[in-house]
Order: C-alpha cells, then sequence, then structure tokens
C-alpha cells in the first residue's frame, strides 16, 4: 500500500460524486408523507456525513478540500439550510432520520436553530424515548441528539455493549449484517472520524486481532462496500490490523478496491454488479460504495 494508491481513491471517488450531484438532488418525492427516504434522504445525508469528515482531514489548500466543500453546500442547500428537515420532523415527530440528517451537516458547522429547538423537543417525549430500535441504531440516534445539543444522559457504554461488536460476539459468526453493524458501531463512536469518545481500548484490540480476516472475506466475495467500511475501521483504532500476524491486509485490500474501480472512478457496492469493463452500474448500487471509498481513503491518508 503506498500514499498514492489511497490518496488517488479518495481523488477519483470525490471526482465521480461531484459529476453525478445532480442524483443527490431531493424530488418532490422526498416531501411526501410516505417519501422514499431511502433513495432520497439517506444518500444526502451520508454525502453530507463523508463531506464533513473530508474537511476535518484536509488541509484548507487541498483540492480534495475545495471539493467538499462544494459539496457540502450543495447538500445544504437541498435541504433549504435545513428548512425542509424542520418540515420533515414537524409531519413525523418521531421519525429520527431528520435528526440524523441534520446532525451530519451540524458536525460540519451548518445548523438551523429552529429544527434543533423541535428536535430537543421532540427528543423529551416519551413517545420518541420509548421508540423500540436496534443497539446500533440507538446509538446513532444518542450521538446524533448532541449534535443537536441535547445529551439524554443515556449511558453510552450500555448501550456499546448490546451490539454485535461490543458484545463480543464469536468472531466466526461475521457476516453481511453484523459486518455493517460493527463499522457503524465505530463511526458513531468516533463521530464519523471526527473526534467523539472513540473506541475502547478493548474493542480497539479485538478490531486489531480480527479485521484481517473479515477483510479477507470481504475481497474473496468481492463485496467492495462493506470492505470500504472495514477499512475505514481500520483508520480508526489505535494499532493497525498490519501489526497483528498477518502484514500486508491493508496494502492487499486497498490495491483490490483500486483495481475495483470503474473508468469513470466509481465503485460498485459488489464485484458481480459490475456489467463489464467498461460499462458503469446504476448510481443506486455505486453511490454509497464511492462515498465509502473515499472516507476510507481519506482516513486513512491523515493517519499516515
Amino acid at each position: 500500500m503506498t500514499p498514492d494508491l489511497v490518496r488517488d481513491v479518495a481523488v477519483t471517488s470525490l471526482a465521480w460524486l461531484g459529476a453525478r450531484r445532480k442524483r443527490f438532488v431531493l424530488g418532490t418525492e422526498a416531501l411526501e408523507a410516505a417519501g422514499a427516504v431511502n433513495s432520497t434522504w439517506k444518500p444526502l445525508g451520508e454525502l453530507a456525513q463523508v463531506c464533513s469528515t473530508v474537511l476535518r482531514h484536509t488541509d484548507p489548500a487541498d483540492p480534495l478540500h475545495a471539493r467538499a466543500t462544494d459539496l457540502l453546500a450543495f447538500a445544504w442547500d437541498q435541504t433549504d439550510q435545513g428548512e425542509l428537515l424542520v418540515r420533515q420532523q414537524r409531519r413525523e415527530p418521531f421519525a429520527t432520520y431528520p435528526l440524523e440528517v441534520y446532525a451530519a451537516f451540524a458536525s460540519a458547522g451548518l445548523r438551523n436553530d429552529a429544527f434543533a429547538e423541535l428536535a430537543s423537543a421532540v427528543a423529551r417525549a416519551r413517545g420518541r424515548q420509548l421508540v423500540e430500535q436496534v443497539p446500533t441504531r440507538r446509538l446513532g440516534v444518542l450521538f446524533a441528539e448532541r449534535h443537536c445539543g441535547r445529551d439524554t444522559g443515556a449511558s453510552v457504554p450500555e448501550v456499546v455493549d448490546r451490539t454485535w461488536l461490543g458484545g463480543l460476539a464469536e468472531p466466526w459468526t461475521f457476516e453481511r449484517l453484523s459486518g455493517y453493524a460493527l463499522t457503524h458501531v465505530v463511526f458513531h463512536l468516533t463521530d464519523w472520524g471526527r473526534g467523539g469518545p472513540g473506541v475502547p481500548p478493548h474493542l480497539a484490540t479485538h478490531l486489531t486481532l480480527w479485521l484481517p480476516p473479515w477483510l479477507d472475506t470481504c475481497l474473496d466475495a468481492g463485496h467492495w462496500d462493506l470492505t470500504c467500511e472495514l477499512l475505514a475501521v481500520a483508520a480508526s483504532v489505535p494499532d493497525p490490523p498490519d501489526a497483528a500476524p498477518d502484514p500486508g491486509t491493508l496494502a492487499a485490500a486497498w490495491e483490490r478496491i483500486a483495481a475495483a474501480r470503474c473508468p469513470s472512478g466509481a465503485i460498485p457496492e459488489e464485484e458481480e454488479i459490475r456489467a463489464g469493463a467498461d460499462d458503469e452500474p446504476e448510481f443506486t448500487w455505486t453511490y454509497h460504495s464511492t462515498l465509502m471509498a473515499a472516507f476510507a481513503a481519506v482516513l486513512q491518508g491523515a493517519r499516515t
């Protein structure tokens, strides 16, 4: 693995995302009562989340910083500077996606006082506090509320202990769902690479030991999206997995990710999605993995 290769993945990924910003535009379906959240608000929030992290880890003179600034401003404009999130939260008071999307912007200093006030009021309602959520999602909501200036006092360690990673589930039970669950526990604890309480030492040790075989599993299966998320986790723990008995793990993974790129710079979620050497899969099956590649590459670059 060379810093130049990791840097190149970051550059080509962000360039691809910038060239396709129109695909992140919020259409009328995003504002409907039963809107398609996963294909409208979710991609926009993920774009904001990654751009916020890029800004934190790049110098203002870096072209990556300029591109992330531009994309973040575009995404914020899509929300009408947060006013559409206020509308959505009023319409669906117990939905958490407006809060989670807003938190991505707030982490970069983009705030809407009306939304923060509304979100804080909603969070005090028993109906919101008693919404049943899987532990990983609950963890994300807790940290999103903090970006709105509200600390519920909930015990983060207790929530973490109920997750697949925090409960130290048998490593051989790793599969797709548990993989995404563990990566998001790390992302929430590190505020997506921007700080946070960080990964507890015993979990960091566990990750350093087991990330190599989990990465190998994803690489063998051609699961590029989850591979990129695991690479972001590897850049978030104190001791890199290459310090484990299997040196070169990260180098091999980055080389495979770089090779998985389409000529345009897009990275398909899975190898089998790619139609052919010169074809680019549909945006739906490429945007998230390309975002995660940029995210992981910037974290790794900052670490290097």
